[in-house]
């Protein structure tokens, strides 16, 4: 299994008995945010953003916090010819997600780091950040 593959967990009654259920957990494990003991997964939170009318393009990603481990955190690009509200985002997603899932902090993106293939490198968008680069929403 890669970290990008699917991962599957079964649970059971005991070592001979057969799974009660599975669990598929989509997305990259290395991407999971956990905000003190809980599993956080970007790609849902991503998934809303991008449906958002505003974003053009999205990546969430935990950030070091002393309190809480990691905390959820947005960058976001606007799409086209629009502006983006974070505080408009943040009520978005607080209709669909929980409130432990909804991102703390906000940054506006005009360039991403990225792969040779193309794909957002979140682990420079946080060590970024960790280095004070980046400059929140206000």
């Amino acid at each position: 299994m890669t970290s990008s593959e699917p991962l599957t967990l079964s649970s059971a009654a005991g070592p001979s008995e057969p799974p009660l259920r599975d669990l598929t957990i989509e997305g990259r494990l290395k991407d999971m945010i956990i905000r003190d003991g809980e599993n956080i997964y970007p790609k849902e939170l991503e998934e809303l953003l991008f449906a958002h009318e505003t974003v053009g393009e999205v990546a969430v990603v935990g950030l070091p916090d002393d309190k809480w481990g990691e905390v959820v955190s947005a960058f976001v690009r606007p799409a086209p010819g629009r502006s983006i509200d974070h505080r408009e985002l943040f009520a978005y997603l607080r209709e669909h997600l929980a409130p432990h899932k909804t991102p703390k902090h906000w940054f506006l993106v005009k360039e991403w780091p990225l792969t040779g293939s193309g794909k957002i490198q979140k682990f420079v968008l946080r060590d970024q950040w960790v280095d004070g680069q980046w400059a929140e929403m206000a």
